[in-house]
């Protein structure tokens, strides 16, 4: 059912019927460390991968393993910037249910949406502060939220992969 990719292990991931099996997080740390946040348009390259790590420090401690994989969809289906998402229902419905099957996989459970939503508007406004161009007109989630105190120093892909393996080791052998 439906068409599949390659991904970097070299399997197929079936993206219409996604199952357990074709979850890897080496290929989620792979491919979200050499994407860039904002489609591109930051000051340095700055990985999906590095955003995750950031938002799994922003949550309580029982949220971060969701946190760290909040964008793990997009490892397999690609980003696509929140302006244009919202008018692309179908491809919404698709990722939600890739995330499902990554939760499931890697045992999520008790996820807060609402604590993780609020870490992923501190990250942004962070990432606005540290990555981005200076405009005059803020963002609308800089009305409600403060960046966190600490710089972002953008890492290369390989690093950033790194980095997310490791947090992912450390947060699975919390979590499990």
């Amino acid at each position: 059912m439906g068409d599949w990719a390659q991904i970097y292990t070299g399997k197929k991931f079936w993206i219409l019927d996604p199952k357990e099996e074709g979850i890897d997080i080496k290929d989620i740390a792979h491919s979200l460390a050499l994407q860039c946040r904002f489609n591109g348009h930051c000051k340095n390259f700055y990985s999906i991968a590095q955003h995750s790590i950031l938002v799994s420090k922003l949550v309580p401690e029982d949220q971060a393993l969701a946190a760290l994989l909040h964008d793990a969809a997009e490892a397999y289906i690609g980003d696509i910037i929140s302006p244009l998402k919202k008018f692309l229902p179908k491809f919404k419905k698709i990722e939600l249910k890739i995330e499902k099957i990554i939760f499931e996989k890697f045992g999520v459970k008790n996820l807060n949406q609402k604590e993780i939503k609020k870490a992923d508007n501190i990250a942004l406004v962070t990432e606005k502060r540290d990555l981005m161009i200076n405009l005059i007109e803020k963002w609308a989630e800089e009305e409600n939220y403060k960046p966190n105190p600490e710089k972002i120093i953008p890492l290369n892909p390989e690093e950033s992969e790194k980095k997310f393996l490791e947090r992912f080791e450390e947060l699975k052998n919390n979590n499990f």
